[in-house]
């Protein structure tokens, strides 16, 4: 979406949060924009509200005073009272994004997840903190989501960033066309690129795509000396076992010298995301699944296997 704004073509993009002084997700002081949708379904996503490239209603059972408020203020007809009068939402019906069910709450139950916003406002927003970016080598990282669903505003955020002097990052998946990674790439000072699993049919039953494409992309940034740190999101009987961590190590061995090749981050399981999904009426996909989070030794045991290698990498836990 975009409109006309003092002779020029102002992108627009649908924002899921904007989060400040972030210190794990790109280098100093970061400001992290969020932007909604993904094209991958990950079993542990901490982000369900991202998913979609939609406005989301979240709903807090507990905090709803069952008082109808909302019901005769949503133009679209996602609240009513059922026959007990019970407060219900029905998700069949995609949400506007008005917020007047978010505005008239009365118990803070309801809340929209979305936001349209141009990029200049995403930018005023981001140039509030530049002194922080400026004292502690920092910046602005997008991320989602997966960034890459909206690559074109994404771009001219990104683009409008290096104008100003901004230091940027690209949290993705990794997951798109090959040239919409190497159009970003182009106002991306450092990819923050995920490896979830290196075999490609575990890739598939844990996020719903291969990973062809993905690794594909990775090697493009690395052959074309981008900056790209790894992420490896770790679950415990999913993706840590030692021919698991064995098969990123390989793959990542002719790189490891490269200068452009900024090494790993372990991001071992967390439990931080479990509440949205009840909000917005899905299921956790690892709601039966033995816990998949790691005591401490287990955690050094993984980095141990990369540092026989040389390999530079950190556990980053919330």
């Amino acid at each position: 979406m975009s409109n006309t704004k003092n002779g020029t073509i102002e992108r627009k993009a649908l924002i899921a949060n904007v989060q400040k002084y972030n210190m794990h997700d790109g280098p100093g002081v970061r400001t992290l924009v969020f932007f909604k949708g993904c094209p991958l379904r990950c079993k542990w996503c901490s982000n369900p509200e991202s998913l979609e490239k939609k406005f989301k209603v979240m709903y807090k059972r507990n905090s709803c005073v069952d008082c109808g408020a909302c019901v005769p203020e949503c133009p679209v007809g996602i609240h009513f009272m059922n026959a007990n009068g019970i407060h219900e939402i029905n998700r069949d019906i995609d949400c506007v994004g008005c917020r007047k069910c978010e505005e008239i709450c009365p118990g803070k139950a309801l809340s929209i997840s979305g936001e349209m916003k141009t990029i200049s406002e995403i930018m005023e927003i981001i140039e509030e903190d530049r002194t922080f970016y400026e004292m502690s080598g920092g910046g602005v990282t997008v991320g989602g989501g997966d960034p890459l669903i909206q690559s074109d505003a994404v771009a001219s955020l990104l683009m409008a960033c290096k104008q100003d002097s901004i230091n940027t990052a690209v949290e993705t998946s990794g997951y798109a066309r090959t040239e919409t990674l190497l159009h970003i790439a182009e106002f991306t000072d450092l990819f923050l690129f995920d490896i979830k699993q290196i075999d490609s049919q575990k890739h598939y039953e844990l996020t719903g795509v291969r990973n062809d494409q993905i690794l594909k992309n990775l090697k493009e940034l690395l052959h074309k000396r981008y900056n790209v740190k790894i992420r490896m999101p770790l679950l415990k009987g999913l993706n840590d076992s030692p021919a698991d961590i064995q098969g990123v190590i390989d793959f990542l061995l002719p790189y490891k010298d490269s200068k452009n090749f900024k090494g790993v981050d372990i991001l071992p399981y967390h439990k931080l995301g479990v509440n949205k999904y009840t909000q917005l009426g899905l299921e956790y996909p690892l709601e039966n699944w033995p816990d998949p989070s790691f005591e401490t030794e287990e955690l050094k045991k993984i980095e141990a296997m990369f540092k026989e290698h040389n390999f530079q990498v950190q556990i980053l836990s919330h």
